[in-house]
């Protein structure tokens, strides 16, 4: 005896493993590259988000005896709620590393997932597809072209010193300026009940090799009792 399955059984699980192979493919990017919320989460976000917007599709399906024109869901409504949910998913991802902001990407990825999860659930394909190539294009090709492009290195750097052999303020920015770095907002502290003295500032180059070159600088001059560059970024 065959079975007959349903159309709609057959497009509901379409919509379904589409989303969920589509999140997958952009969780994998994410989780080759180390970052917190990876392969099983896109795939569950964009899953998610197709499933909720299945209600909506099909509400005849678990309406049922409901006049449609006495009770009638908005998609639009659904689609608002599973972006304002994921807000808090991709603040999650979001974390503060020393002076630098970590995790932008990821949350940006997950929101796209998201949208692209929405998509699906509507049997929207064609956008939802072109959307998925777009976001995996952004995640791996722009990373290369992001590499490849001139930018500033910004940096706060503290350096300490004992308080009576301390570098003046002219020969230690002299020394940046050998290292192709520019100063700016310089701050000066007194610590350990005034037995050092710490100069802080932000530092900005455009040389990678700089902060590695400068630091090996440091670390030969006995003068120098600790120092920091902590770079930005995302």
């Amino acid at each position: 005896m065959d079975i007959v399955v349903p159309q709609q059984y057959i497009t509901i699980s379409l919509h379904l493993f589409g989303a969920l192979a589509t999140g997958s493919l952009i969780g994998l990017e994410r989780s080759y590259h180390g970052r917190p919320a990876g392969f099983r989460t896109h795939a569950l976000v964009c899953m998610a988000s197709a499933l909720l917007m299945l209600v909506t599709v099909y509400q005849a399906q678990w309406m049922v005896g409901v006049p449609e024109e006495v009770i009638r869901t908005d998609p639009t409504r659904m689609a608002q709620g599973i972006m304002t949910g994921i807000g808090f998913l991709g603040a999650g991802v979001i974390y503060k590393e020393g002076f630098s902001v970590r995790g932008l990407t990821t949350a940006g990825s997950i929101w796209i997932t998201a949208a692209i999860g929405i998509l699906f659930g509507i049997g929207f394909y064609f956008p939802a597809i072109v959307a998925t190539v777009i976001t995996l294009g952004v995640l791996s090709i722009f990373r290369g072209i992001e590499s490849k492009m001139p930018s500033q290195i910004y940096a706060h750097h503290h350096i300490l010193f004992t308080r009576y052999d301390v570098m003046p303020e002219a020969e230690l920015k002299a020394m940046l300026h050998r290292f192709k770095f520019t100063v700016a907002h310089v701050s000066y502290r007194l610590t350990d009940n005034g037995e050092f003295f710490e100069y802080r500032m932000v530092i900005r180059t455009n040389d990678p090799q700089s902060a590695p070159m400068y630091a090996d600088a440091l670390r030969g001059m006995e003068q120098v009792r600790e120092f920091r560059i902590s770079p930005t970024g995302d």
